[in-house]
């Protein structure tokens, strides 16, 4: 488990480099508001977590159709849990948009982990 979780790390940081990317040119460059930056920003780094983590991570032989649907549902759900948390955070809170994401990506990192450990890449 702690080889999995390390390459886990691995991929997320990929990811969450493209995520906070999108959202600082987003919030920066666009003048994009914080929260939907960093859900476009998650949603992109989705597709880069995804394509790693089936085939480095967790190597998984379940198969593809059926392991799409069960890492879109996770997604979903840790979309939901980033937006709620941005706006909580910065929206409401007011605290700095990359603040607020930081704690947001530590929150959602670990649903992730978890969700795609247990259900996702397992062959149950």
């Amino acid at each position: 488990m702690g080889g999995r979780f390390s390459r886990f790390l691995g991929v997320g940081l990929a990811a969450t480099a493209l995520q906070y990317l999108v959202l600082i040119a987003s919030v920066e460059l666009a003048a994009m508001q914080a929260v939907h930056a960093s859900a476009l920003g998650f949603v992109l780094g989705a597709v880069l977590n995804s394509l790693l983590n089936r085939s480095d991570t967790f190597r998984s032989r379940v198969p593809h159709a059926r392991g799409a649907s069960r890492f879109l549902v996770i997604v979903a759900l840790g979309l939901a849990a980033n937006v709620l948390f941005m706006y909580l955070l910065n929206g409401y809170l007011g605290w700095n948009y990359v603040l607020s994401q930081i704690v947001t990506t530590g929150v959602v990192m670990l649903w992730n982990f978890v969700g795609h450990s247990l259900w996702t890449f397992s062959g149950h």
